[in-house]
């Protein structure tokens, strides 16, 4: 199947994926708020979805790469994951949902790592157009989060549910669609894996993992801090959908950037932008102040988020591709923002989420640090 018809199939993929992502971050835990559950619990739930998130991507990687089944595994777990979220609609018990978001994770955890997978095996030489085809999960995001937060306003945070089971289902019968990619078949998991450990990734995995950590507050708890301060649903969803909405430019122009900057140094950049933004919600109490924040994301997203994919891809042999994104993908999105939710539920009611933003920003700080310092060896 020849890139230009494949570059549709993938920017449907991110849209609808992204789409329902932009239900589920601002509004499930504002959901799970309206049953009654403590902030602990809100983030307990948070980080058990994120812990399977950061497990099972190696094991499903590591079995699609071995066996050569990556489209296989992304269509099966597309569908599970589905059915098991249509489960949420028979109960509001706290330990019923724990359950059901266990064994939601583990199906729903590969999909992002190999949707990336899938982006860089297609795109082959045009892999610095891989924030173009990631900006339509940007414009699915933006466009989802502002139907619903009116949608919430008009009626209750109970159709997150049936909205999100709607979305995935409609991003599963399209998985379907999804050619099988040209790739390398795995000589040995444990060979492919050694690549991995070289300082370079190391360092780039830690620094990574401090800044999804330092994002916990944010995806876990601004929503419910933005209505503690009495601002309404579509001023949260107005809020998210900015943030998108600056993502997407930069999405747009990365092959500019990464024409004048190199992956290390847009990462080092966009922590340094984490820090600001962290900063500022740490102070903000206008409406002004929280929207200019958002643009941050630009950076502190958008950027991070293309330099990350393509660092790793770069930093990766072509035989352990899958395995690549899926560590990056668990480390980050999975070890990364599990660490961040659970220190941010276990404190939210105890220092608030101002004194967690600024814990945020410090977090930030130190990554960017090490990554600076890391390049400069690098260098020398």
């Amino acid at each position: 199947m020849r890139k230009t018809s494949v570059k549709p199939i993938l920017s449907i993929q991110y849209f609808l994926y992204f789409g329902v992502l932009g239900l589920f971050l601002p509004y499930f835990n504002l959901y799970c708020y309206h049953l009654g559950f403590s902030g602990f619990e809100i983030g307990v739930l948070s980080s058990v979805r994120t812990l399977t998130t950061a497990l099972f991507p190696l094991l499903w990687g590591a079995l699609a790469d071995k066996l050569f089944i990556r489209r296989p595994i992304y269509v099966l777990c597309s569908f599970i994951s589905t059915a098991i979220w249509a489960l949420y609609l028979l109960t509001t018990d706290f330990w019923a949902m724990f359950a059901i978001t266990v064994f939601y994770g583990i199906f729903y955890a590969p999909i992002i790592a190999f949707l990336e997978s899938f982006s860089m095996d297609l795109l082959g030489k045009e892999k610095n157009r891989y924030g173009q085809l990631r900006a339509w999960g940007s414009f699915g995001f933006i466009l989802i989060v502002v139907v619903s937060g009116r949608l919430i306003d008009a009626l209750s945070t109970e159709i997150i549910i049936v909205m999100i089971l709607a979305g995935s289902l409609l991003h599963a019968l399209l998985s379907t669609a999804i050619p099988q990619a040209n790739g390398t078949r795995m000589e040995g998991f444990s060979a492919n894996a050694r690549t991995l450990y070289n300082r370079r990734v190391l360092v780039f995995l830690f620094c990574a993992f401090l800044m999804l950590v330092s994002h916990g507050t944010y995806y876990g708890f601004l929503s419910i801090h933005l209505e503690n301060m009495g601002f309404s649903g579509s001023f949260i969803g107005i809020a998210w959908a900015l943030a998108s909405t600056a993502e997407i430019l930069v999405m747009v122009n990365s092959e500019r950037l990464l024409r004048r900057f190199s992956h290390e140094k847009l990462l080092i950049i966009s922590f340094g932008a984490a820090v600001i933004r962290w900063a500022l919600l740490y102070y903000a109490t206008s409406a002004s102040l929280i929207l200019f924040s958002q643009v941050l994301h630009a950076l502190t997203y958008g950027a991070f988020h293309v330099a990350s994919i393509l660092y790793m891809d770069k930093l990766t042999p072509a035989s352990a591709k899958t395995i690549g994104q899926s560590v990056n993908n668990a480390v980050t999105y999975g070890f990364g923002i599990m660490a961040g939710f659970l220190f941010n539920g276990y404190f939210f009611e105890i220092i608030g989420a101002p004194a967690l933003f600024a814990i945020s920003a410090l977090m930030a700080g130190i990554g960017g640090l090490l990554m600076a310092l890391s390049s400069r060896t690098a260098d020398q």
